[in-house]
């Protein structure tokens, strides 16, 4: 289902994680593993619940999309549920991190999905609770033009920061994932900008040993 980087590549990884909070992915997904967790999705989608409203922990910012909690997925998806403990992808995780990485005890926000399908939709500033995101792309607007981009600062923690200079702007297609630091790098999602495009994604929360206490009611909020 993954197509994991060669360990040769690795350290250039890290490396860059290590500066810039962030790492592209790209094709983390194989084919195979990028057809079935869309078909997932898709699934999944329809017991998903829409969200309109502004998240009151992270500074009034816009939630606009549809969303489905850990706690819902893990007894419909075995699939989904599996691969977010495999065994080869915790490994790369903690290359990356230089670290034990360990799966999330919080049913809610160990694998979320988030569905952006509405002009205007969008994930609006936040921080995580916990101190890896890993997401994973199922669709993606086909062109920046699109919205659906990550906007991150890599050099600041405040959510004032995605409006200041260097906030930077990533876009990801299908079968794409990416790594973020996301409990110290404010981050958000453009807003998609017409109709017919949608963002679908697996968001994957990962921790350390030791961190497992959340530290906000943003996710029960968007996902309870």
């Amino acid at each position: 289902m993954l197509s994991l980087p060669l360990p040769a590549h690795r350290k250039a990884l890290r490396r860059r994680f290590s500066t810039d909070r962030y790492v592209a992915l790209p094709g983390l997904l194989s084919s195979a593993g990028l057809a079935t967790l869309a078909t997932e999705a898709r699934r999944l989608e329809a017991d998903g619940v829409r969200r309109d409203f502004r998240m009151p922990c992270m500074a009034d910012s816009p939630r606009h999309m549809t969303t489905l909690g850990g706690q819902r997925i893990a007894p419909m998806s075995p699939v989904i549920a599996g691969l977010y403990e495999d065994r080869g992808l915790m490994r790369l995780l903690s290359s990356l991190l230089g670290e034990a990485v360990v799966a999330v005890h919080d049913p809610v926000e160990r694998h979320v999905l988030n569905v952006m399908h509405r002009p205007g939709d969008t994930h609006g500033a936040h921080t995580d609770d916990y101190p890896l995101a890993l997401v994973l792309f199922l669709e993606s607007p086909p062109s920046p033009a699109d919205g659906g981009q990550l906007e991150f600062h890599p050099a600041r923690g405040d959510l004032a920061a995605l409006d200041a200079p260097g906030a930077r702007r990533a876009h990801h297609r299908p079968g794409d994932g990416y790594l973020l630091r996301s409990d110290r790098t404010p981050h958000r999602v453009t807003p998609l900008t017409r109709p017919g495009v949608r963002r679908t994604v697996l968001n994957f929360a990962y921790t350390t040993p030791g961190r497992q206490g959340v530290t906000t009611q943003s996710a029960s909020l968007l996902y309870d």
